[in-house]
Formats: structure tokens, sequence, C-alpha cells
């Protein structure tokens, strides 16, 4: 089994001005449920693009730029899909994971690869994955300004999770990968949400969380996807 996910995130991570930061997507357990969803969010995105005109024919109907109704319906277009959203409620978290842009990037990654292992789990607990059975996880994410050594940073810290395992040296204790026995490797890899339908698909999904969250909606995200939240 090879796994596909897709995401993007929608906030800003600066807690002086921001509450809530989250990170949204979409995973496939199989190539064929990909390429079928894939193709259902293009068709939903053909029904509104004439609502924008000209400006739309790259194809880039981000959520910033659309209608409420609209984003509502593209949403609507990935139902049946394994949706998930990693909430950040930044008051909460420590001062010092905002002191550089460092840190922050660490913070992040720790959100990411730890919310992505306990959606996996989840589905492992529900029979949906089989742990023994895994040989890639390809994970594709809306391109931004990490620099190359924060992705291949990212990229280890997820084959450690899922693969390998991970040590907390404070409190001495080792936690176990959930995929013991896989194959392949984690292939990361940053995207033009405008060439990635399913990338342009995890935007509105992660926006849609961000705004049920900002909306005092957020115990209604749970009937709608796999909601981890942090710290």
């Amino acid at each position: 089994m090879n796994i596909f996910v897709y995401g993007d995130e929608s906030g800003v991570f600066d807690k002086k001005h921001n509450d809530v930061f989250v990170f949204g997507g979409l995973v496939f357990l199989d190539k064929e449920e990909k390429d079928k969803q894939c193709r259902k969010f293009l068709h939903a995105e053909r029904c509104i693009r004439p609502y924008y005109g000209n400006g739309s024919r790259d194809g880039e109907l981000k959520a910033c730029r659309i209608s409420n109704k609209h984003k509502s319906n593209l949403f609507r277009s990935t139902n049946g899909c394994i949706r998930y959203a990693f909430v950040i409620n930044q008051q909460s978290v420590a001062d010092e994971a905002f002191n550089n842009k460092k840190r922050k990037q660490r913070y992040l990654d720790y959100v990411y690869k730890v919310g992505l292992k306990r959606v996996f789990s989840r589905l492992i607990r529900a029979g949906k994955i089989d742990p023994r059975d895994i040989d890639n996880i390809y994970v594709r994410f809306d391109e931004h300004t990490t620099a190359t050594d924060g992705r291949y940073e990212l990229k280890e810290g997820m084959e450690e999770e899922f693969k390998h395992g991970t040590m907390n040296f404070r409190y001495n204790i080792f936690h176990g990968p959930i995929f013991p026995e896989m194959r392949g490797v984690v292939d990361l890899s940053f995207r033009d949400s405008k060439n990635d339908t399913l990338i342009r698909a995890s935007d509105i999904i992660a926006n849609q969380a961000w705004y049920y969250e900002m909306s005092g909606r957020g115990h209604e995200l749970g009937g709608k996807m796999h909601v981890v939240r942090f710290p």
C-alpha cells in the first residue's frame, strides 16, 4: 500500500496578532481513489469558475478569493474523502516557539508530523490501514518559503515518526514507529497550487477548518474531518 497525503495551511503563526493556525488536507490510501477525487474536485472548480472571470484561467481558485458559498461547494466536493485538520491554539503555545524563524518552523514541523501520525493511528485502529503493508508515503504540500535544509529536516522527522521511531531523551522514553515494516520512504515535495488540484482542495479544507475555529464552531469539525489539536 502507498499512502498519498496533500496539505496546506491557513492563518498566520504569530501569537501576538493571531489565535488560530491550521494545517488541513487529504489522505488517500490508493492511487485510483486519489485520481477519482482529483477529477471530482476539478469538476467542482469548473462549475464555479465562470463566476470569477479571466482571473481564474490559471485554475487558482484560492479560498481567500472566492465567496463563502463557493468555498462550501468545493468543500462538499471532498465529502467521502479522508480529511484532516491540525489546529494550533497559539495562545497556549510557549512564547519560546515564536522566538525566531527556525524555532517557528521546528514547532510547525512537529505539529505536522505528529498530526499525521495520529491520523494514521486512527486509520489503523479503524482497520483502514494495515501497518505491515506500507510501501511509500507521498506527502505533497503547498509551496512556501521553507529553506531546503528545513524541508530535509521535515522529511527526516516524518521518517523517524513513521518508520524508525523516536527517542524522548528528556524522559528516556522510546516511541516506536507506527509502520515498522515500511519498505519504502517518505517522499516529501512542495508544489505550486496552481499546478496541483489536490493542494487547492487542501487549501479549501484548511480554510474551512480555520473559519469554523474562528467563528466558535470548532466543536463541529469532528464530524467533518480528523481533527488533532495542539499543543
